[in-house]
């Protein structure tokens, strides 16, 4: 990976960088859903036009705003969701907006996300990941996380509406590059080993700017990854980040196996659909 600080999602250093692609993400699904055409055109997400998406987005823009509020208060928040249920209710609560008017769920979503690219800038470096935010779904994570994690939902989120649209399309490199280790962390927050036997590993090979082998050593405990040598995994998964990032989040099934394909096929099959 890169030795380059502003590609660091969890550095302060990074934040400029995360914010600046967040913003221009956002700008790019504001511009989709603000055709009236799209608004019941389906997307690539089942069930969900892109009506849909804007609610869930608005939820999540939302949950994140409520979850700052509680962090400077230092007030206790709810029990979050959790994982397993993330799936579930993320849907009852966009299929919940499909009540409120077009233009109104629309300026809310502008309002909403206005609100917390604001939060996010005024965070303190110490703050960037020191500050420990209550997300409803996911629990407790810092406050850079909960931002790259808004950037990996308007990348791959817009990335499902022009599929839906049947335009050409892909995920921006800048972003793609930026996702690389959150979805790392992704996966490891979303595996279900309790059908692992045996302890196996598997390595990841990435190409782009934080590129490079890293090795998950899976258990019937937990999963976990560093990067380093991956010559002794049973198998090998070479992905440029753009395919990552939509094999991570499940839209597609790419990129190429090298060694044991049950292996790297068990591991696809640890994650949890949130």
């Amino acid at each position: 990976m890169t030795g380059d600080a502003t590609w660091d999602f969890l550095s302060s250093l990074g934040k400029p960088r995360v914010l600046e692609v967040l913003d221009r993400q956002a700008e790019a699904m504001f511009a989709l859903a603000g055709d009236p055409a799209n608004w019941h055109v389906p997307t690539a997400c089942a069930g969900w036009d892109v009506g849909d998406m804007v609610g869930h987005l608005v939820d999540a823009t939302e949950a994140s705003l409520s979850a700052f509020d509680f962090a400077r208060r230092g007030a206790t928040a709810p029990d979050a969701v959790g994982v397993a249920g993330m799936a579930a209710a993320t849907d009852e609560a966009a299929r919940a907006m499909r009540s409120v008017p077009r233009d109104e769920l629309l300026a809310r979503l502008r309002d909403r996300t206005a609100e917390l690219m604001a939060e996010f800038e005024s965070l303190a470096d110490a703050e960037w990941s020191g500050l420990v935010v209550p997300d409803p779904y996911m629990g407790p994570l810092p406050a850079s996380v909960v931002a790259t994690g808004l950037l990996g939902g308007y990348t791959v989120h817009g990335w499902d509406v022009r599929e839906g649209l049947g335009l050409p399309h892909e995920i921006t490199g800048d972003a793609a590059d930026l996702l690389v280790p959150f979805v790392f962390l992704l996966w490891w927050a979303t595996a279900d080993t309790s059908s692992v036997d045996e302890p196996f590993a598997i390595g990841i090979r990435t190409t782009g700017v934080n590129g490079g082998d890293t090795r998950f050593d899976v258990s019937p405990t937990d999963v976990r990854f560093a990067a380093g040598t991956i010559d002794d995994c049973a198998a090998t998964l070479e992905l440029d980040p753009g395919t990552l990032v939509l094999t991570a989040y499940n839209r597609i099934n790419g990129g190429t196996i090298r060694g044991d394909e049950r292996a790297a096929a068990r591991f696809r099959s640890l994650f949890v659909t949130i």
